[in-house]
């Protein structure tokens, strides 16, 4: 069976789990570890089966918990140098990797993509494992061409859709951070990324899971119906996170 656990996605932390059969690795730890603890428990993960814990880029809410959990769990973190040299993990065990150069762990065929977001050195991650392809992408002010590529292959996909348009620009954040949101080095919003998924088309069968909505600035019925207007897809067929704590485990279909 190949599920994917999405534990937390947000500004508040996000940590995915995608696990085949008895092996699974995990993206991003931008929660304490007690907590990831306890939302695996909730959705029924055994520790022991953690390969590796794969990190995008080193913002606190992805980092958090990164040498915790890769102590605490014995597994090996990797990431590019630039990324790795950016953050606090301490002693760790460590597997340096670089934007589109394919690596395996088990099963798990991995290739980082270039993303475009206000960090050291930031990726996404294509998954091959058990013949399908999973795409976690967030944290990006836009599509790159190989991103696009992966999106248009994925037989399940976790997007950024992080902000309503009108949402932000009538919001109470400064204008300077606003204005580093909507850039290209910044996040995108709902109507961006239903236009990436809606010209990405070719999987009638493909999932798409919206992630990274804030909390300020987005709800998960205005992701929803956004994205659902823009690209056609059947609006229950759009999957995310309602509220902090909430977690997901979705099977990738066969």
């Amino acid at each position: 069976m190949l599920e994917v656990h999405v534990l937390a996605s947000g500004s508040d932390g996000n940590c995915t789990v995608i696990q085949h059969d008895d092996s699974a690795i995990m993206i991003d730890a931008g929660l304490s570890y007690a907590k990831i603890h306890k939302l695996m428990e909730v959705e029924g993960i055994d520790e022991s089966c953690i390969d590796a814990l794969l990190i995008t880029h080193e913002h606190g809410d992805h980092v958090a918990g990164a040498g915790p959990v890769a102590r605490k769990l014995h597994i090996p973190i990797y990431s590019n140098p630039a990324t790795f040299g950016s953050f606090n993990h301490g002693k760790v065990e460590f597997e340096f990797i670089q934007t589109l150069q394919r690596f395996n762990i088990g099963d798990f065929s991995v290739l980082p993509l270039p993303t475009v977001h206000d960090a050291a050195d930031p990726c996404a991650y294509n998954v091959t494992v058990g013949g399908k392809n999973i795409l976690v992408a967030t944290d990006t002010g836009k599509f790159t061409f190989p991103l696009q590529k992966a999106l248009e292959e994925a037989d399940f996909a976790i997007v950024e859709a992080n902000y309503d348009n009108r949402m932000l620009h009538e919001g109470p954040y400064p204008e300077s951070l606003k204005r580093r949101i909507a850039s290209d080095h910044g996040h995108m919003c709902n109507a961006d990324s239903a236009l990436e998924i809606k010209n990405t088309f070719s999987n009638p069968n493909r999932q798409i899971f919206l992630g990274h909505l804030s909390k300020h600035n987005n709800t998960p019925d205005i992701a929803r119906e956004t994205v659902a207007d823009l690209t056609g897809i059947k609006r229950y067929k759009l999957d995310c996170l309602e509220f902090l704590g909430d977690t997901r485990t979705l099977t990738v279909s066969r």
